[in-house]
């Protein structure tokens, strides 16, 4: 399997409600480092896992949403703790959502196979979302 990864970062504030989140029940900032990997099994004419540019584009309009928002208050995220275990995959549902309009490049719909999204949250703790773009 063949992969291309591109990376990025996001900044946002948020809280969480529940006893295990001690101090992080109030409201705090984040910064993300953001990596995802797309994959393919053959590499297309060009060579390519897909175009890299458009995959870094990709990702930061997907960003772009979240960048510098308080996510407590966004309604996508109502109800919700958006630990960096569900962001990886709120994100990973974003960009798969632009895998079919060409978001990766021009032949990509149907040749790429998975993709994982990675957020570092420090240098010692991460999470990260993976699954089939089929």
């Amino acid at each position: 399997m063949y992969t291309l990864a591109v990376s990025d970062h996001v900044m946002i504030a948020h809280s969480f409600v529940g006893d295990i989140f001690g101090p992080a029940q109030r409201l705090h900032g984040a910064t993300y480092a953001v990596e995802i990997e797309l994959r393919r099994k053959e590499l297309d004419g060009d060579g390519l896992v897909c175009d890299i540019g458009k995959a870094l584009e990709t990702l930061k309009a997907v960003l772009a949403e979240l960048n510098y928002h308080n996510l407590d208050e966004l309604p996508s995220f109502k109800g919700r703790n958006t630990t960096t275990e569900f962001l990886a995959g709120d994100i990973f549902r974003r960009l798969k959502a632009h895998v079919g309009k060409g978001g990766f490049g021009p032949g990509t719909a149907g040749a790429l196979a998975s993709m994982r999204v990675v957020l570092r949250e420090s240098p010692v703790a991460w999470a990260a979302f993976e699954g089939p773009l089929d």
